[in-house]
C-alpha cells in the first residue's frame, strides 16, 4: 500500500503539476483533519514519509510554560518525562496510534477531505501560474460566445473572459479560433482562477511589437509611449538605446513587414510609428505625422503646444474628426493647438495693424483646432 501511495503521489505530481512537497503537506493536513473530525481530539498529527509512503499517526502537544489549552499543550515538566531534552515551543509526541484505528468511516472521511484539499492545492498552483502572466500575452481558443463576453479556453480547465468592451469593433470571432489577448487581471474564485483579458489595451499592442521586433524584445529599441483607438488607428513612439540604430526603421521592418504583421493581428488597424524625442517641440511635430509641421511653440506653464502647419496640411494634421491631433495629444501628453501658416500670418498682420479704425474686416480667421491629451499620458510600463 505504501508503494501504491507513493506512485499515486508521483502521478498527481505529473498530472496536476502540484509540487511533490506541497502534495505531501496537503495530504498530511487532510488526513490529520479527518482523524480529528472522527476522534474529536485536537492533538492528533499525521506525517508521511515521502520516500516509502508510510503514514505515521501520533498524538503530540506543544510545550508551554503555562497551559491555556489542555488538549493541545503540555508543561515543560511533563514534557521532559517523555522527552528529556524538550524545550518550550517544541512539539512532544505523547502516543503512537494505529493507522487503522478509526476504521471504515474514518477512511471515507479522510478520502473526501484529501480530494477536497487536493483540488484546492491544484487551484492555488494554477492561480499562481496565471497570476504571473498579468501584463503578458496568452493564447486561448474561443470556447463560446456570450452576450457580454467571449470565453477563451486557455488550458488546464481554465477560461479567460474577453469582455465585449475589450474587443476591437472591427474583429469577429468563431468557435475554435485561436486568439491572442493581453492579461489585465487574474482573480481567485471558488471555481478556480478568473482571467480577464483585452485586445484593445495599449499593452496588447506593445506585446505584439515585442513578438515581431527582435530589437524591442531585447531592449535595444524601446516603446516609449502608445496612444490607441482600437480598430481604427494607433500611434507608437519608439526610441533607440543603441547609437546609430534607427528605431523607426527597426520597428517598421524591411518594406513594412514587421509592422504589417502587427496590423494583421489587430484586424487592419492603422499604426503610425514615430521617433521619440526628449524635446517636446520635436516630439509633438513627430507625433503629428504624416502631416508636415513648420513650427512648434511650447507653452510650459499651460502645457500647450502651438503648432503651425502648411495650409494644405491642415486637414491632414487634424485628421478625420480630429483623430490625428487627438492621438498625438495623448501620445505626447500636451494639449495641441494647430493653425495653418495662412491663418497664423493673418493673425500676425491683424496684430501689427496701426489701429482698429483703419482695418476693414473681410472674414474671421478660422478657429484653431485643439486636441487635449487624455487622462492617461500614453506611457506604457515596460
Amino acid at each position: 500500500m505504501s508503494r501504491d501511495f507513493v506512485g499515486a503521489l508521483l502521478q498527481l505530481n505529473a498530472e496536476k503539476q502540484v509540487p511533490r512537497e506541497q502534495l505531501i503537506r496537503t495530504v498530511e493536513e487532510a488526513i490529520q483533519s479527518a482523524y480529528r473530525r472522527v476522534a474529536g481530539d485536537e492533538d492528533i498529527h499525521v506525517r508521511i514519509d515521502a520516500d516509502s509512503g508510510k503514514i505515521r499517526v501520533f498524538r503530540a502537544r506543544r510545550v508551554v510554560d503555562e497551559i491555556d489549552d489542555a488538549a493541545t499543550q503540555v508543561t515543560l515538566e511533563d514534557a521532559r518525562k517523555l522527552q528529556p531534552d524538550a524545550q518550550v515551543g517544541d512539539m512532544v509526541e505523547t502516543e503512537q496510534l494505529d493507522g487503522d484505528v478509526f476504521g471504515r468511516i474514518g477512511a471515507q472521511t479522510a478520502k473526501q477531505v484529501v480530494l477536497q484539499r487536493l483540488r484546492e492545492a491544484e487551484r492555488d498552483v494554477v492561480f499562481d501560474q496565471f497570476a504571473r502572466n498579468e501584463g503578458e500575452l496568452i493564447t486561448g481558443t474561443v470556447n463560446r460566445v456570450e452576450q457580454r463576453a467571449l470565453i477563451l479556453d486557455v488550458g488546464k480547465g481554465v477560461e479567460a473572459i474577453l469582455a465585449t468592451t475589450e474587443q476591437s469593433p472591427v474583429e469577429h470571432y468563431r468557435i475554435g479560433q485561436n486568439v491572442k489577448a493581453y492579461v489585465l487581471e487574474v482573480r481567485r474564485s471558488v471555481r478556480g482562477p478568473q482571467i480577464f483579458v483585452s485586445r484593445t489595451h495599449k499593452g496588447f499592442l506593445k506585446r505584439l511589437f515585442e513578438l515581431e521586433v527582435p530589437e524591442i524584445h531585447n531592449g535595444t529599441v524601446e516603446v516609449k509611449a502608445i496612444s490607441r483607438e482600437a480598430g481604427s488607428r494607433s500611434k507608437v513612439a519608439v526610441g533607440s538605446r543603441q547609437e546609430g540604430l534607427d528605431p523607426v526603421g527597426a520597428t517598421v521592418g524591411q518594406r513594412g513587414a514587421r509592422v504589417q504583421a502587427v496590423v494583421a493581428e489587430i484586424g487592419g488597424e492603422k499604426i503610425d510609428v514615430v521617433p521619440w524625442n526628449d524635446d517636446p517641440a520635436v516630439f509633438v511635430a513627430n507625433a503629428l505625422s504624416p502631416a508636415q509641421v513648420l513650427s512648434v511653440d511650447i507653452d510650459e506653464e499651460h502645457r500647450i503646444a502651438n503648432v503651425i502647419v502648411p495650409e494644405r496640411m491642415l486637414s491632414l494634421a487634424i485628421g478625420r474628426e480630429g483623430q490625428n491631433a487627438r492621438l498625438a495629444a495623448r501620445l505626447t501628453g500636451w494639449r495641441i493647438d494647430i493653425r495653418s501658416d495662412v491663418s497664423a500670418a493673418e493673425a500676425r498682420a491683424a496684430a501689427e495693424s496701426p489701429g482698429p479704425e483703419e482695418v476693414i474686416p473681410v472674414a474671421e480667421s478660422p478657429a484653431p483646432a485643439e486636441a487635449e491629451p487624455a487622462a492617461d499620458s500614453g506611457e506604457v510600463a515596460s
